[in-house]
């Protein structure tokens, strides 16, 4: 069974997956095409990290960045151990839940091209494609989604 439930960035658990993630990341895409958050950053009081956990294993993280009228999801990954087991699900809810008592009328995001089963899992969730937000400009490999909260 999978639990989600607030995290920090700098447990050893949470820390390799945020490494795998960015080494996924720096492998895909060019050095100004990654926009993902370091673990200091990760750890401001303008963002909520949550940890999914399968018994005792951490086996995925998020982030829901604050920012004035939307909230942010970033640093969405999954061990390729747990795909599948709703793991992912399960964090979407909790960054969804946690916008909603922010008070956060809007859920946005930025994911890579390349990354077919987050577009999937994004869409699942009712997130559909926009233009670029925040300080992000428009370039081939970004996709930009959001999802208003109802």
């Amino acid at each position: 069974m999978i639990a989600v439930e607030p995290g920090d960035p700098r447990h050893p658990q949470a820390l390799a997956l945020l490494q795998a993630s960015h080494a996924l990341m720096q492998e895909l895409f060019e050095p100004e095409e990654n926009h993902f958050l370091s673990v200091d950053q990760l750890c401001g009081d303008d963002i909520r990290f949550f940890t999914a956990r399968d018994g005792d294993a951490i086996v995925g993280c998020a982030a829901l960045a604050l920012r004035d009228g939307y909230g942010e999801i970033k640093s969405m990954f999954v061990a390729e151990s747990a795909r599948g087991t709703g793991a992912a699900d399960a964090l979407m809810r909790m960054l969804e839940d946690e916008a909603r008592a922010a008070g956060l009328p809007w859920l946005k995001l930025e994911t890579g091209d390349l990354l077919h089963a987050a577009h999937k899992l994004y869409a699942r969730h009712g997130f559909k494609t926009c233009g670029p937000f925040g300080g992000y400009e428009a370039n081939s490999s970004s996709v930009f989604m959001q999802k208003k909260l109802p």
